[in-house]
């Protein structure tokens, strides 16, 4: 792709470019990041990454979108495709999805619509970018960990099946694109209950009240910030080396279940943890089935040297949960 400077292809009529009249004065950096689910957990994280490194990021979003980002329905070809030739970007960082398991079982319809049709549509029209598409370790099913990039996939549930489907629709549609598999995540959050990591929090808070959780499924929680650091660090080597693609892992190292997890986020904030009491057996009826440990192996990133090592988990949790403390109930604001 040309890296045509400032916007000169850029219709600025267009929904969501507010460049006003002065736009030839401000310096606008030449490498363009299109960022989709840029108002979710990870897509935040990704955005900031890429706008405070020296890249021009347009994140768009729908139900949230306004007014930080631009709203385009990625179901829409026409709305894609007029995002995509009219801010023409060298990468796509496709973060968008239905990322929660029991809500896939619920509405199957609209997730599969949302993680496989809008993969397919995104990977169409991509053109010359670089297409970066965020998948799951659930696409294992976690009976012969760790797993590397080219194992056999083997999903247990509709989650791990839709994210599984949108990989095969990316390479299909865009074989020199990346996928990048993570396992579950926590970072910046605007209430506890954005991530299975630190919805954690209100338990370990409630400490005059006993509860139980989890500790048969190994988890690896790993930091948004570093996921968007590696996917920077792809990005720019992609922009150096057209050959870069294929399937990639990113995890951190750290192995906890969510009993573990809570009780580091209780050491963390130097709380109590005796009130949590680990569940050794899985309750019925607990929704959709998760693996038991699918670690993700991830020396292909290591090799190319585009790894991140991961941040601690306790520095990490801390610095995404301390505005929620319950002396402290004033609402994070994730754009500073």
């Amino acid at each position: 792709m040309q890296r045509a400077s400032h916007y000169s292809n850029v219709d600025p009529n267009m929904p969501g470019f507010n460049f006003g009249n002065d736009q030839d004065e401000v310096y606008t950096p030449y490498r363009r990041v299109l960022v989709t689910g840029a108002t979710g957990l990870l897509g935040r994280a990704v955005y900031k990454e890429f706008k405070n490194n020296d890249w021009d990021a347009l994140g768009c979003g729908y139900n949230r979108a306004r007014p930080f980002f631009l709203k385009c329905n990625l179901l829409d070809e026409d709305a894609v495709r007029g995002v995509i030739q009219s801010f023409q970007p060298h990468v796509i960082v496709h973060c968008a999805a239905e990322r929660r398991p029991d809500v896939v079982e619920r509405h199957t319809e609209a997730a599969m619509n949302l993680n496989v049709h809008a993969c397919a549509t995104l990977a169409k029209e991509a053109g010359d970018s670089f297409l970066i598409y965020i998948s799951t370790d659930y696409v294992f099913d976690g009976r012969n960990p760790p797993y590397g990039e080219n194992d056999a996939p083997n999903p247990l549930n509709l989650y791990g099946r839709s994210k599984l489907e949108g990989e095969r629709e990316i390479i299909r549609h865009c074989p020199g694109a990346a996928i990048l598999r993570v396992p579950i995540l926590y970072g910046e959050v605007e209430r506890v209950e954005e991530s299975a990591v630190t919805v954690l929090f209100d338990r370990v808070q409630e400490g005059a009240e006993s509860c139980t959780i989890d500790h048969c499924q190994q988890r690896f929680p790993t930091y948004t910030n570093d996921v968007a650091r590696v996917c920077r660090n792809m990005a720019e080597r992609a922009l150096q080396d057209s050959s870069l693609h294929g399937i990639f892992h990113y995890s951190a190292k750290e192995q906890m279940t969510k009993y573990e997890i809570a009780c580091a986020i209780a050491d963390a904030f130097n709380l109590p943890s005796g009130h949590l009491i680990p569940m050794t057996d899985q309750p019925a009826g607990a929704g959709a089935q998760r693996p038991q440990n699918a670690q993700l192996e991830c020396s292909r990133l290591e090799l190319l040297n585009l790894n991140v090592e991961a941040s601690p988990f306790k520095n990490a949790i801390r610095d995404s949960l301390w505005p929620f403390q319950q002396d402290k109930r004033w609402r994070q604001t994730v754009f500073h």
